[in-house]
């Protein structure tokens, strides 16, 4: 009887994959992919059959059979905006991902990825939580240019799965909490999640919310239209600036978070001053979206890679406990969160969403 769910985590130099037996993790590697093994590839779809047979031939390592996978599950990619949940991968969203029109990401092959196999194991495919993830309050997605609405793009993934293991272990069910759940890596995203919604969070690929090692966060929309106006950089140099080679690697170049506390530590008050903005920065926007939550605050999350650096959590706890008890949940567990999201549905706990319905209907609700 197939068992065995297949869980497909693609990043842009890697692949993740894990196999799970309901709750239990049995295997899960991460396979790295060489700059001189992507060189072929002109895009991020051009990798399906190089990924597909390092899935392959990890299946057949661990002496898995197509029939014994009852599920594979992907990283869900750049589409259109839909709820949270557990989606199965179709025709209406396998064209958006293969299209890029919404953006091109490594995450995009992860229904592609998923599906293809299912096909041939003759199981289901799923997504779960992508970052397109929209629970946006229709006054959240105003943002005083009615041409330019705020959009939702967070790691919906790491939140929504941290929250709820947090809030389990307190006793508490995520659907029925208020909490700010803070993911602190190469991008920053804070959420305020009302009762198992993200009813706002900022979206730094969109330029808001703090700086982190790799965005610049809020900039002056002056100062910026100042230097394009001066430099005429092209769209893709100013896509860089904002989403890669911002914020600490701007100012340290490096995004070496490590390497920056040990320095602050040290004594080089540039750099010390350097993470306290960052640190400041973060702390702001907590404070924000627990006005959305309007004070009602449980508890505070702070997640992701850099959760791990103690002088950062520790100096971000010392501004912000005053508001609600902060918890620190370093790393991600996304190979288990998605896993979770298709041992929910087989086990009846939530029922599976439609991709082209779910986009349908948010898109009807976002018209002002």
């Amino acid at each position: 009887m197939p068992q065995y769910v297949l869980v497909i985590n693609p990043g842009s130099t890697s692949t993740k994959l894990g196999l799970f037996v309901g709750k239990k993790q049995v295997k899960l590697v991460t396979l790295a992919h060489t700059t001189t093994e992507l060189a072929p590839y002109a895009t991020i779809l051009e990798q399906k059959d190089f990924r597909l047979q390092l899935i392959h031939q990890f299946l057949t390592q661990q002496q898995i059979a197509l029939t014994d996978l009852m599920a594979c599950v992907g990283r869900g990619g750049m589409m259109r905006p839909i709820s949270s949940g557990t989606y199965v991968v179709s025709p209406a969203m396998l064209a958006d991902l293969r299209s890029a029109k919404y953006g091109e990401h490594a995450s995009n092959l992860g229904a592609i990825l998923a599906d293809a196999v299912a096909k041939k194991a003759g199981c289901q495919a799923y997504i779960v939580d992508p970052v397109v993830v929209d629970e946006l309050t229709p006054v959240a997605r105003l943002s005083g240019e009615p041409n330019w609405p705020r959009r939702s793009a967070f790691h919906a993934l790491n939140q929504k799965a941290v929250a709820r293991q947090v809030l389990a272990e307190k006793g508490i069910q995520y659907e029925q909490a208020d909490v700010i759940v803070a993911h602190l890596g190469g991008g920053i995203s804070i959420g305020a999640h009302q009762h198992g919604r993200v009813i706002d969070v900022n979206n730094g690929l969109d330029g808001e919310g703090p700086y982190s090692p790799t965005r610049t966060g809020h900039i002056s929309a002056m100062a910026l239209i100042d230097y394009i106006y001066q430099q005429q950089p092209d769209k893709e140099k100013l896509k860089r600036m904002i989403t890669r080679q911002g914020g600490l690697s701007a100012y340290l170049h490096s995004t070496d978070v490590a390497a920056a506390v040990k320095k602050a530590e040290a004594g080089d008050q540039r750099i010390a001053l350097i993470l306290a903005g960052m640190v400041y920065q973060i702390n702001k926007e907590i404070a924000a979206q627990a006005s959305v939550l309007q004070g009602h605050v449980q508890r505070i999350i702070l997640t992701g890679g850099l959760a791990h650096s103690q002088y950062l959590t520790q100096a971000i706890t010392e501004q912000i406990s005053w508001l609600a008890p902060v918890t620190v949940f370093p790393g991600e567990i996304e190979m288990q969160a998605l896993n979770a999201g298709v041992q929910r549905v087989s086990n009846h706990e939530t029922k599976v969403k439609d991709y082209q319905t779910e986009a349908e209907v948010l898109a009807d609700g976002r018209t002002i």
